[in-house]
């Protein structure tokens, strides 16, 4: 909202938020490695799925689908997302769009993790 309202007032916190988009999609990373760990050592798929919808014909259930595929896939999209936050960083220091292409960036990366985790196609559209 800031950056719709505000865009000079933001324009200070371009490294506070370069800074925490970094820090944040680093500590995802640490947890994709951590969980591909757990997965080449017990070779479990984790699922946990709920009931969004229940109909006497339809059901329709949300959750996320993690197995060894996923987990690769995690750490291929944190990895790449972070070495393009620290490009752009510099790259982009003296632009205008800056914090609006974090907070993009974010939003993309937010997006793909989530696709990637889906466990069923409607889950994939909502992402």
């Amino acid at each position: 909202m800031g950056l719709l309202f505000f865009p000079r007032a933001t324009k200070n916190l371009r490294r506070i938020w370069a800074f925490q988009s970094i820090l944040l999609l680093n500590i995802i990373m640490i947890l994709s490695i951590d969980l591909s760990i757990q997965q080449i050592n017990s070779r479990y798929i984790y699922q946990y799925i709920w009931s969004w919808i229940i109909n006497n014909d339809f059901l329709l259930e949300f959750g996320y689908l993690i197995d060894p595929l996923t987990s690769i896939m995690l750490i291929l999209i944190t990895t790449v997302g972070i070495m393009v936050l620290i490009y752009s960083d510099n790259y982009m220091s003296h632009d205008r769009g800056y914090l609006r292409f974090f907070a993009y960036m974010s939003f993309f990366s937010t997006s793909m993790l989530g696709l990637v985790t889906s466990s069923n196609l409607i889950q994939i559209y909502i992402f």
